[in-house]
């Protein structure tokens, strides 16, 4: 397939290059010049996605998918596919994608979950909004770039299913940190705290396959001073995006709130920029109640 693929960032920079060494013709962009091996280079969005059966774009938010949107969408020839990979709001989703029907094209919106390892090893999850058809033309690209993939629905179900995976998932890595600084203090060993909850009712992704404890469990950012595999300010930009869709359907989720007020007190007050999310751990080490 002829494939655009605009924004070659941590993320899609790897995906790209999984794509072209598949053997499929990619064309990247991006604004800071990057380029891909394997991969031509456009210098316009616009020229990325001319000509191609599908155009991929990983982008920071909703504002600037709907900018690359209006710019891209003009260029695409009818019936081709617009997957857009980028976490975003749902309205920003929704809107690009009937932008792009009302154009001929189909749209899918495809977050990923994985980080950059799997971006690099080709085994992210895709949650995937958007239409039949769409969705039977684009499978063979997700099963290069990914392990799995899960249609949930019509556009914009995509990224509703990825901010409530991250709102579980910011949740539940707080409330295992806390337990870890709380089983320090009553002076349980941090293996024998492991060693329960990972074969216990306690059990959760973020103890069993990311525990944020260095040393125990299987490798994880904690073992590499918590340089970030998934970033404590995309957990913050996540958790935001949940709880501005929690506003606009009127559901309630005071987990989901306070799990954004930490992080974004440990982002923007403390020392958790830069930082992976897991490394709410030491945070929670150095504080008592007061």
């Amino acid at each position: 397939m002829k494939i655009g693929f605009i924004g070659l960032g941590n993320m899609g920079a790897p995906m790209a290059a999984n794509l072209a060494k598949a053997g499929h013709s990619v064309t990247g962009f991006d604004v800071a010049g990057v380029t891909v091996e394997g991969a031509g280079t456009a210098s316009t969005a616009a020229e990325a996605a001319t000509g191609a059966d599908v155009v991929i774009t990983m982008l920071p938010n909703g504002a600037i998918l709907r900018s690359v949107a209006a710019e891209i969408i003009p260029a695409m020839t009818p019936g081709a596919v617009f997957l857009d990979c980028s976490t975003v709001d749902v309205e920003s989703a929704r809107a690009v994608a009937a932008d792009a029907q009302a154009a001929g094209l189909s749209a899918l919106d495809a977050p990923v979950s994985g980080g950059i390892g799997g971006a690099t090893a080709g085994t992210l999850t895709f949650m995937i909004g958007g239409d039949e058809a769409g969705l039977a033309k684009a499978q063979p690209l997700f099963d290069i770039m990914g392990g799995k993939s899960v249609h949930c629905g019509p556009s914009g179900n995509g990224q509703a299913a990825k901010i409530c995976n991250n709102m579980i998932l910011g949740v539940t890595m707080i409330a295992t940190c806390e337990a870890f600084a709380l089983a320090d203090k009553l002076g349980l060993d941090r293996q024998a705290m492991f060693d329960v909850v990972s074969t216990s009712s306690g059990y959760s992704w973020s103890m069993n396959a990311y525990c944020p404890a260095p040393g125990i469990g299987p490798q994880s950012p904690a073992d590499n001073d918590y340089k970030p595999g998934f970033a404590a300010e995309l957990m913050l930009k996540d958790l935001g995006l949940a709880q501005n869709a929690a506003e606009a359907s009127d559901a309630d989720t005071p987990m989901g709130a306070a799990a954004l007020a930490l992080y974004r007190q440990f982002v923007e007050d403390e020392d958790g920029r830069g930082r992976d999310f897991s490394a709410m751990l030491p945070r929670f080490e150095k504080r008592g109640r007061g």
